[in-house]
């Protein structure tokens, strides 16, 4: 990295994922994390601000945040709101 002229988000948990300490805390919360960038890309997409996807949703702009911020376990019924309000679908695996 040392002729790199930036330092990506990447590249950080690149060099992160080698502390194995680190490694388990991110595979436990990657989930999360995954869903949080797709919610806020989605939205971002639809030019949409989190008040007017809350009230799409008939939820609070606050609940909408702690789920891009991931601190809320949405319900399968809210996250089906949200795909259906955002116009896209979920696609659920369990491997």
């Amino acid at each position: 990295m040392r002729n790199k002229l930036y330092y990506t988000f990447e590249d950080h948990l690149k060099e992160s994922l080698k502390d194995p300490e680190f490694r388990k805390v991110w595979k436990d919360s990657e989930l999360e994390y995954k869903l949080a960038c797709q919610l806020i890309e989605k939205r971002l997409a639809k030019k949409m601000s989190q008040r007017d996807l809350a009230k799409k949703v008939k939820t609070t702009q606050a609940v909408i945040s702690r789920l891009e911020t991931m601190n809320e376990n949405p319900s399968l019924s809210l996250l089906k709101r949200i795909a259906q309000a955002l116009g896209t679908k979920i696609n659920l695996q369990i491997e």
